[in-house]
């Protein structure tokens, strides 16, 4: 009897180790919290719904760095977004070198699809296509240039400058400077902003020295790269120290006076870096201020119907000097008085 007493005392001091040492531990209930009217429960925090940006689509007939027409409504377009707060605000997309016609209508049709809020058409010759496609997307805003054209459609903007004025003050300066009395004209197309400039410019010209020669010459295109330089050496070789023309293709014309140390002044865009010892000045196109009035008209629910100018007394156009070109303080003071003169009225251009 001891000798089981003792077995079945040692058995359970033996399960009361193992269950010290080796068992699980179960766990406590876990008592969820219950709200009550005394303690109010917290509302799930909402996050505000995104802000979507302003959407730009452009199509450019050349690069967005040619120095001319295309960066010059780029260089707008990126001024627009700063003010706008950046990127999230106000998105811009491209489509540059767009010189097939029928290839920029169709990047016009697909920025349209997309629902862009503004698309526009910089290039005069893209008229045709805008007023075919811009009735089939109501609810898109167009715009194009150089012109006041809106084809009478409720969501096509214009826009123009009034380039013969910056024309005009260069054209001075030229007259002013030039020693031989000759100067060179390199023009692509007789049409729209860039005839207008060439007549002002020769305007300015005449105006301050009308014994001075000035010689014109239109190469029938805006891209030709080849045929404005042989246009300036054409020029040159009459004897013209000075030189100014308009669009994509002045390029080559820029170059060929460099080569020959002759002057040159610029339009549509700062062309100072192309040849910082011979650029005196340059009219510069500031479209932002059209811009800001078609972004306005757009938030307000107007779509089109209406036309801008950029001209020196909007600051549409702003005449900057090259400040590597060491150009006299009389010389400044002549093209500030011309502008001011311009603008206030007492200087009318008298074009052909």
């Amino acid at each position: 009897m001891k000798k089981i007493a003792w077995i079945l005392t040692f058995v359970m001091a033996l399960s009361l180790v193992l269950s010290a040492c080796g068992a699980p531990a179960t766990e406590a209930p876990v008592v969820e919290p219950v709200a009550t009217d005394a303690v109010a429960t917290e509302a799930p925090a909402t996050e505000a719904a995104p802000v979507e940006p302003f959407r730009v689509a452009v199509v450019m007939p050349s690069a967005i760095n040619d120095l001319a027409f295309s960066q010059s409504m780029y260089d707008a377009l990126m001024r627009i977004q700063e003010e706008k707060g950046g990127p999230e605000a106000f998105e811009i997309v491209y489509s540059e070198n767009m010189f097939v016609v029928d290839d920029a209508a169709a990047a016009i049709r697909d920025y349209a699809s997309q629902g862009f809020n503004l698309v526009i058409a910089h290039g005069s010759q893209y008229g045709s296509s805008l007023q075919e496609i811009a009735p089939d997307f109501p609810e898109t805003s167009f715009a194009w240039g150089t012109t006041a054209e809106t084809f009478g459609q409720p969501n096509i903007f214009a826009y123009e400058a009034a380039s013969q004025e910056g024309g005009y003050v260069n054209g001075v300066l030229a007259a002013t400077l030039s020693q031989s009395g000759t100067i060179g004209v390199v023009g692509p197309i007789e049409v729209g902003d860039a005839k207008l400039y060439v007549d002002g410019f020769k305007a300015g010209v005449l105006a301050t020295n009308p014994d001075a020669v000035v010689n014109v010459n239109y190469i029938g295109s805006f891209s030709d790269v080849a045929l404005a330089s042989e246009a300036a050496t054409t020029h040159i070789s009459a004897g013209a120290d000075a030189l100014t023309g308009t669009a994509q293709m002045v390029v080559g014309a820029i170059g060929k006076a460099e080569e020959s140390g002759a002057m040159w002044f610029g339009t549509q865009s700062n062309q100072s870096s192309l040849a910082p010892t011979i650029v005196v000045s340059s009219q510069v196109y500031h479209w932002e201020v059209a811009l800001r009035e078609m972004l306005a008209l757009i938030e307000a629910g107007t779509l089109g119907g209406q036309s801008f100018k950029a001209n020196l007394a909007n600051g549409g156009e702003v005449i900057e000097f090259n400040p590597d070109y060491d150009l006299s303080d009389d010389a400044k003071a002549l093209a500030d008085t011309t502008v001011q003169g311009i603008i206030d009225g007492t200087i009318t251009i008298t074009l052909p």
